[in-house]
């Protein structure tokens, strides 16, 4: 039984310390049947969205899933942490190796104390390794738990670091594009039939923007789970508005070039083929269509009417349509499997942006009036 005890302890020990090494120190995507990491956030994730799902949709909701990145990140580093103190346990529990404790009755707890304060480095010294074996032991708990510690220390700015990045660029396409973001609004906004140097810039921007997602989020998954810091926005929204934009580009506007959207629309579909593959989300297939024919005779309208003209309409449909068919599965069940909202084409008008809302517009409602006004007449 003991020695059954000490295997099982070894090969915890060594899991939990590849999956750490994993997850912190190689920043890439690996693919294994059985990762310790992956399973935790895959059952954890379950059960907050599980929960989420039975609140109505709205602040308060959107306030409770914002928890879960922050939190399930804690937890993890708690649950390697327990599992090392719970494998070095049964592993000197399991070699029965002789300790100090002349006050306590030496059992498996006793060892799985030892192993608490050692990893912990506590030195509290009511429990002493005898020479021998046992203290070699106790010297490498040491050195994996401050191995541990630093790696910890040295993972979170890491992680923070690209949730600002990535909301930084968030947040400025919500004047450029509106709230919530839309094709149509990015081009209407950014003068897409009159700028089209400035057009052609805004497109690099977002392409560098699609790489930089590509590269955090493969390498840490969890900031997938970390929500944007404003209503009516996140990075899977932004995304997706940015293949819309590039597609309606690709499948013919009059007068913009076709290159810039197609490196940008490249770089946007790896990105999301990719992430679909890490978190398990087969492309949907049978949902609904985000551009009906009539949504489409509207997009036009709209799009005319600030003087920006799609070639031959019925291709350019049947094109747009093909070009949909690339990427809306796979956005479609990340916005499923992440509890979030897919951007639509058009922005409402009655919508204001963000940044042209307060929590005080009820006490300063001329406020509201005044920046209608000057939005519509610039």
């Amino acid at each position: 039984m003991r020695i059954f005890a000490a295997i099982f302890g070894i090969v915890v020990i060594l899991l939990v310390a590849q999956d750490t090494f994993e997850t912190i120190v190689l920043p890439r995507r690996v693919i294994r049947r059985i990762r310790i990491t992956r399973l935790y956030f895959r059952v954890t994730w379950t059960v907050w969205r599980f929960l989420g799902r039975l609140m109505r949709s709205g602040a308060r909701r959107e306030s409770y899933l914002s928890y879960f990145g922050p939190l399930s990140l804690l937890a993890l580093f708690a649950f390697w942490a327990v599992l090392f103190v719970f494998g070095f346990g049964l592993l000197l529990w399991g070699l029965a190796l002789p300790l100090n404790a002349p006050d306590k009755a030496i059992g498996f707890l006793t060892y799985l104390y030892l192993s608490g304060t050692t990893f912990f480095t506590l030195g509290l010294g009511d429990v002493t390794p005898v020479p021998g074996v046992v203290r070699l032991l106790v010297v490498a708990e040491v050195a994996l738990g401050f191995i541990f510690l630093a790696l910890v220390i040295s993972y979170v700015p890491v992680i923070y670091q690209a949730f600002s990045r990535r909301e930084l660029r968030i947040t400025l396409l919500d004047a450029r594009a509106g709230s919530p973001a839309s094709a149509a609004e990015i081009l209407r906004r950014n003068h897409a039939g009159k700028h089209v140097e400035e057009l052609r810039l805004i497109l690099h921007d977002w392409e560098l923007w699609c790489a930089d997602i590509l590269e955090s989020h493969l390498s840490y998954p969890v900031l997938a789970y970390y929500r944007s810091q404003h209503d009516q926005q996140s990075w899977l929204e932004a995304l997706t508005t940015i293949l819309d934009t590039c597609a309606l580009i690709l499948a013919g506007i009059e007068g913009l070039p076709a290159e810039p959207a197609r490196f940008t629309f490249a770089i946007a579909r790896h990105a999301v083929v990719d992430l679909a593959q890490v978190f398990n989300t087969p492309p949907i297939t049978t949902g609904g269509n985000r551009l009906p024919p009539a949504e489409f005779a509207r997009l036009r309208d709209v799009l005319a009417a600030s003087g920006i003209l799609l070639n031959e309409e019925l291709a350019t449909e049947q094109k747009l349509a093909e070009l949909r068919e690339t990427y809306e599965p796979f956005v479609s069940s990340l916005a499923q499997f992440l509890l979030v909202s897919l951007p639509p084409w058009i922005t409402p008008e009655s919508n204001l942006d963000d940044w042209q809302t307060s929590a005080w517009d009820d006490l300063l409602p001329s406020t509201r009036r005044t920046l209608r006004e000057v939005i519509h007449h610039v």
